[in-house]
Parts: C-alpha cells; structure tokens; sequence
C-alpha cells in the first residue's frame, strides 16, 4: 500500500449555484421585487460582517454562460454553519426566485507533498492564513473539481511517495509563475462530495485562467493522472452591480 498524503485542513467551502427565474422575476410586483432586493442586500452585509471579524468568507460572482446565474461560495468554520446559511438564505423571498442548478461541499486544504521537514505547520502564520482564507474579490473567478485517475498504469494512488512529491513539485512551479495574476484556492471533497478536489481561480485578467491550465495540461500531474469537471467561470458581483443585474 503506497503512503496516504497527510493534510492540514481549514475551513469548510460551499460553492453554491443559482439561477433566477427571470419570468416570475419580471411578473412579480414591484413591491415584492422590492423587499427580494432588501432582503438579498441585508444577507450581503451580514456575510461582509462576517468576513470583517474574520469568522469566515463569502465570494459572490455572476456566472457566464446557461450553466448558472450566480454562485456565492462560503467559507466557514464549520458544516453547521454552511447548513445555517443555505437554509437562512432559502427562506428569503429573492431565493424563492431562484432554483439552484449546481453545488459543491469540501474543505480548503494543503498537502504534504510540498511542506518542510522538521517544521510545525500550524505554527506557520502563512500556512494558517492559507487554510483561513480571505477569499479575493478579483474581478474574475473560475472554479472546476478534478480527479486524480486511478487506470492501469496511470494510478496516482499506486505511486510511491517520492515519485509523487517530485511530481507535485514540478506541477507546483507552474502555478508559481502565476503568481500576482492568480490565486489559487483548493478545497478537498474526498467523502464529501462526486469529485476528489475543487478548485478555485480568482484572476483580474480571465485569460489568465485559461494560460495557466494549458500550460499545466502539459505537466506529467495533469496530462497523466488528472480529470476534470465541467468549469464555471464568471465576474465579481458586489452589491451595486447585484442590484443592476436584477433591474428591469
């Protein structure tokens, strides 16, 4: 049995994908549109608030293309918390607006495969605000899960150690020449939901995504032993563009 990676995990990520039924939304009173619009405009405060005492984050964005409107991705301490929010917010009269098209439950979490020896990770300010994040407010996102593969020769989970940390590092210094264009966030979802990983991109410039994943596509990790999902991609929605993308 090859060795299991050892991780450090942080707080729990939800991903959470709406769509809005634009047809009720345009056949609703005003008044009702009204208080949907107070009532989303209160819950985005409250998770600034949130986010300001540094319990937790919230990244809002739109969605290009028909696979959603929306997502909110929270992160927070615990699943209760995760559960408390999905469930306050669909009690709102602006959810009952929308119907959600896509979600995705995991942990934001790091990996031995690039830690250094003799050393306390959690003693490491750097590594505690990696698993604690305070997720950017980029102009762009991009999130997809992915899949180590396990086919024949192509089994990540059968190799040793070694080979797999030489691997990791060489696919890690990819991601390093991107950095101050794009952050990266990866939350595991082994046992928590279809897919192994969920990773998050927040970009200033949306081409960046597409750079940096071709260019990781040639890396043996990723050419070799990786799948992907389907990919979600969008741009930053705070309050006032919220309220000019639900104006009639």
């Amino acid at each position: 049995m090859s060795e299991a990676a050892q991780t450090l995990e942080g707080w729990y990520a939800l991903h959470d994908f709406r769509s809005i039924d634009w047809t009720a939304w345009r056949l609703a009173d005003e008044s009702e549109r009204s208080r949907a619009q107070d009532e989303l405009q209160s819950f985005l405060q409250q998770w600034a608030a949130v986010e300001e005492n540094k319990e937790g984050s919230t990244a809002v964005y739109s969605i290009v293309g028909q696979k959603a409107d929306f997502v909110f991705m929270h992160l927070r301490e615990t699943l209760e918390e995760l559960n408390a929010i999905e469930t306050a917010f669909n009690k709102t009269t602006f959810a009952s607006f929308t119907y959600p098209v896509h979600s995705y439950v995991s942990i934001v979490e790091l990996s031995n495969y690039m830690a250094q020896p003799g050393t306390d990770p959690l003693q490491n300010p750097d590594i505690i605000a990696r698993l604690k994040p305070t997720l950017p407010k980029a102009k762009h996102i991009c999130f997809y899960p992915m899949n180590k593969r396990r086919d024949g020769q192509d089994n990540w989970y059968m190799l040793a150690m070694d080979e797999r940390k030489t691997l990791m590092r060489s696919h890690g210094m990819i991601g390093r020449t991107y950095a101050g264009k794009v952050k990266q966030i990866i939350t595991g979802s082994v046992g928590f939901d279809n897919w192994e990983w969920g990773v998050t991109l927040f970009a200033d410039d949306a081409l960046q995504f597409k750079k940096l994943i071709y260019e990781m596509r040639f890396d043996e990790v990723s050419a070799r032993y990786a799948d992907f999902g389907e990919f979600y991609v969008g741009n930053i929605l705070d309050s006032e563009k919220f309220s000019a993308l639900l104006a009639l």
